[in-house]
C-alpha cells in the first residue's frame, strides 16, 4: 500500500455556526478511507508558521458538531497574496507571501486543501489552486449570499437568533409603545433581515436590494396608529441604504482588509423615525450575537453533508471546485463560477411577495 493521502483543512473569514460540524465530518469521513487530516490554524497562518498545524484524529473531533465557532480558529485579514507588514518606519505595507504557503504545503506532503469560507476565503483558495494546490472549497457565511449553493450553513442559526430577538422585543415595545429598530447583518444581501423579519412579525424590513424612503417607513408606522397599534418593529440589514443615499459605515477596516466596516444604519433609521413621528424610538444592533452559539439542526446536517461530500470529491479527484447544495444533492461547482458572484434576494420571489401580502413595508 502507498502512503495515505494527507488532507489539510482550514477555516477563513468570519466564524459561523456549523464550522466544527464540517471539520468533524471531514475527519471522520477521511479516516474511514485511511486518509490523514491536519488542521491549519487561523486561516493560512499555519502554512506560514507551521507550528500552527495540528493533527486531527477522530477522537479529537468527535461530537464537536454541536459546538459554535471553530476549533481551528479563523481570521478575515490574513490574505497571503496581500499580507500586511509594518516596516521600520512604522508604516503598513503589503507583500505577496503566497509562494511560501505553496512551498510549505508541498514540503509537508499535503495532497489536498479543504478551504472553508465565504467569498473572500474562496477567492484565496481559487488563487492557490491556480498556483498548483489541489483545492476543494466549502461555502460558509451567515449572510447566505454565496452563489451556486441554495443555502450556506450558519444562515439558519443566524435567522433563528434574530427571530428570537424580535419575539422578545415585541413585548417591551408594546409595553412602552415604542418603535424598536433592529440592525442585523447583511452587507450586500438582505437574507437575514428578510427571513427573520417575516418570521418575527416585523412591521418594516429594510434590505440592500430595495433602497428605501424614510418618509414611507414613517407613514407605514403611523398608519398602524390608526388601527390601534402603538408600537412597531423595524428590521434593517447593515447594508441597507435610503434612495439616493449611501451605505452607512463606521470607518475603514483593519489593516489587510479592503472593505469598510458597516454599521450605523439602525441608529440612523431610529433617529429619523423619532424626529419625523415623535414616537419613542430605540435601536439595537445584534452584531456578533448572530454568529455565536450552537448551530441549529438544519445547519448541523448541512455542514456534515458538505464535509463528507468534500472528502468524496477528493476520492474522485475533483479539485478547483466548491461543494454546493443543489437540491436534493450536494454537487461540485467550479470555483471560478462562484467567486465574486453575490446571491441577492430575488425581488419578485415568493418570500418578498408574502411579506408584502401580509402588510410588511420595505420602505419603497
Amino acid at each position: 500500500m502507498g502512503k495515505p493521502l494527507k488532507i489539510a483543512i482550514n477555516t477563513g473569514g468570519g466564524d459561523a455556526p456549523g464550522l466544527n460540524a464540517v471539520i468533524e465530518a471531514v475527519v471522520r469521513s477521511a479516516y474511514n478511507r485511511q486518509y490523514e487530516v491536519y488542521g491549519i490554524r487561523n486561516g493560512y497562518s499555519g502554512l506560514l508558521d507551521t507550528d500552527e498545524i495540528i493533527h486531527l484524529a477522530p477522537e479529537k473531533v468527535r461530537h464537536i458538531a454541536s459546538q459554535g465557532g471553530t476549533i481551528l480558529g479563523t481570521t478575515n485579514k490574513g490574505n497571503p497574496f496581500h499580507m500586511p507588514f509594518t516596516n521600520m518606519a512604522g508604516e503598513v505595507e503589503y507583500r505577496d507571501v503566497s509562494n511560501r504557503v505553496v512551498e510549505n504545503f508541498r514540503r509537508l506532503g499535503f495532497d489536498c486543501l479543504i478551504a472553508i469560507g465565504g467569498d473572500g476565503s474562496l477567492k484565496i483558495a481559487h488563487d492557490f489552486h491556480k498556483k498548483g494546490i489541489p483545492v476543494i472549497g466549502v461555502p460558509k457565511t451567515i449572510d447566505n449570499d454565496l452563489a451556486a449553493t441554495e443555502i450556506t450553513f450558519g444562515f439558519d442559526t443566524a435567522v433563528s437568533i434574530a427571530t428570537e430577538a424580535l419575539d422578545r422585543l415585541h413585548s417591551t415595545a408594546k409595553s412602552h409603545e415604542r418603535v424598536m429598530v433592529v440592525e442585523v447583518m447583511g452587507r450586500t444581501a438582505g437574507w437575514i433581515a428578510l427571513n427573520s423579519g417575516l418570521s418575527g412579525a416585523a412591521d418594516v424590513i429594510l434590505i440592500p436590494e430595495i433602497p428605501f424612503e424614510i418618509e414611507k417607513v414613517c407613514n407605514h408606522i403611523m398608519g398602524g396608529e390608526l388601527h390601534g397599534q402603538h408600537y412597531a418593529i423595524v428590521v434593517v440589514a447593515e447594508g441597507a441604504a435610503p434612495i439616493a443615499g449611501n451605505v452607512i459605515h463606521k470607518g475603514e477596516g483593519e489593516a489587510g482588509r479592503q472593505e469598510v466596516v458597516l454599521g450605523g444604519i439602525g441608529e440612523y433609521v431610529a433617529r429619523e423615525i423619532s424626529k419625523r413621528t415623535g414616537k419613542d424610538t430605540r435601536s439595537l444592533v445584534l452584531g456578533h450575537l448572530q454568529r455565536g452559539g450552537s448551530p441549529t439542526t438544519f445547519d448541523r446536517r448541512l455542514a456534515l453533508r458538505f464535509g463528507a461530500s468534500a472528502v468524496r470529491m477528493i476520492g474522485a479527484k475533483k479539485f478547483g471546485v466548491m461543494v454546493a447544495l443543489v437540491s436534493p444533492d450536494v454537487k461540485a461547482i467550479p470555483l471560478e463560477k462562484v467567486i465574486g458572484q453575490v446571491k441577492h434576494v430575488p425581488l419578485h420571489g415568493d418570500t418578498i411577495q408574502t411579506a408584502r401580502d401580509i402588510g410588511i413595508s420595505f420602505g419603497d
